[in-house]
């Protein structure tokens, strides 16, 4: 039995989909009504990471486990890592970043995170760490401009990054939970080219037929924007961020997608064409 938390963002949804078209999964939720994997094999744990009750339940019988964290205050990693290893569990594949991996990444996301992977490393459960770049799926944050106006504004447009579709991160995800030999090991995950916010905007057009345009933000009009939005330590997070992939620290590509599935990672433009509905005009 494998656990997958996190099953109803964006990539927990699709590795808790991939495992249950082919077999029994566990789900951990804190709200299991957003659930969209169901089935005969699917098999539910109302709960939360905090819950001790509910977590000793969800593991029981597990011999792997899909972990994705978000709260950077709560000790979630330390609260599951820990109730594994008493469960007896065998691997723990952690959905981490790649910046992690980049000694001038000093954000305060990025830190949280190392600090996420320490713990999991001293829990003494085999682990793995998925080390995504950027979500394609981040850009669902214009389709209100885009529905409402034909604008993205975003920082730095020429600014590079080697996104990743949440579906082949899901891939590689479940290629290391259901395969042997992956423990102690960690995959960057990106995806098959380096594409700015301009080039995005233009891609989106051609898939929904008609004008977008884009207008770059400045300095102060994102960190207003991003404020209004998420605590000041995410924001200033996001803005340093921001300046690292202007500075070209997010463009490399690598081939971890293909040497894990056996399939390329898709483009950007391949994931706005399947994403085209959220962008439609009003």
């Amino acid at each position: 039995m494998i656990l997958v938390t996190g099953a109803t963002g964006a990539v927990g949804r699709e590795v808790a989909g991939l495992l249950a078209a082919a077999g029994p999964v566990r789900i951990l939720a804190r709200r299991p009504e957003r659930l969209t994997v169901r089935g005969d094999g699917v098999e539910v744990v109302e709960g939360a990471y905090g819950d001790r009750p509910a977590l000793d339940r969800a593991l029981e019988g597990v011999s792997s486990v899909f972990l994705v964290t978000n709260s950077p205050t709560d000790p979630d990693d330390e609260r599951v890592a820990g109730a594994a290893a008493a469960a007896g569990v065998r691997h723990l594949v952690k959905l981490s970043m790649m910046a992690v991996e980049e000694p001038g990444a000093d954000d305060f996301i990025t830190r949280w995170q190392r600090r996420n992977e320490e713990t999991i490393r001293a829990s003494g459960v085999p682990w793995t760490f998925v080390r995504p770049r950027t979500f394609m799926s981040n850009t669902l944050s214009w389709a209100p401009g885009i529905r409402s106006a034909g604008v993205v504004r975003a920082l730095y447009g020429d600014a590079p990054v080697a996104c990743v579709d949440p579906r082949d991160v899901a891939a590689v995800a479940v290629a290391v939970l259901t395969g042997a030999g992956h423990e102690g090991r960690t995959y960057a995950v990106s995806g098959p080219e380096a594409i700015t916010a301009r080039e995005q905007t233009a891609q989106l057009s051609r898939v929904l037929g008609r004008p977008v345009r884009f207008e770059e933000l400045g300095l102060d009009a994102a960190r207003t924007a991003l404020l209004a939005k998420y605590p000041r330590p995410a924001a200033e997070a996001f803005l340093e961020s921001a300046e690292r992939q202007r500075a070209g620290a997010k463009a490399a590509v690598v081939p971890t997608v293909e040497e894990l599935t056996g399939c390329q990672a898709r483009p950007y433009r391949t994931w706005a064409a399947d994403h085209a509905h959220a962008f439609a005009a009003e």
